[in-house]
């Protein structure tokens, strides 16, 4: 591969994960808090979708610290956190949750392929939040 084939291949990425983040940016703006209360209901599906997955399967641990950061902020119990976090995250989780999203889930294997690609996007975008979450989390203990 010729180094302007390698330097046009990487700016397709960088602009389709932009393309992404904005995606889940918009998307996050729109939630509402029915919306972060229905995550918090559903938490044990949204972790059976990804456990059922073989794609999402490698994102379990972070989804079930999103789901956990989801009912803490839902409860009260943590408020330490930007009010985009847990939108994006929401909406993330919600979009991973619906079968009718931009690639039907119902399709073999591509199905789940922008699910997998929107919660990689989401989970960059609030990452330090996470981690700052998982050290208050285990601060509780």
């Amino acid at each position: 591969m010729t180094k302007s084939k390698t330097d046009s291949s990487k700016k397709r990425e960088k602009k389709a994960e932009r393309t992404d983040a904005e995606y889940i940016k918009r998307g996050a703006e729109k939630v509402t808090d029915k919306e972060v209360e229905q995550v918090a209901e559903n938490a044990e599906e949204i972790e059976d979708k990804f456990k059922s997955s073989g794609r999402l399967g490698r994102y379990i641990e972070d989804a079930r610290l999103m789901l956990s950061l989801i009912k803490d902020y839902w409860r009260g119990d943590y408020r330490k956190i930007l009010s985009f976090t847990v939108t994006a995250i929401a909406f993330t989780l919600l979009y991973v949750l619906n079968p009718l999203d931009l690639i039907p889930d119902v399709l073999p294997i591509v199905g789940f392929v922008d699910d997998a690609l929107a919660f990689s996007v989401a989970f960059k975008l609030v990452e330090k939040d996470l981690m700052n979450y998982k050290k208050w989390k285990l601060q509780q203990k």
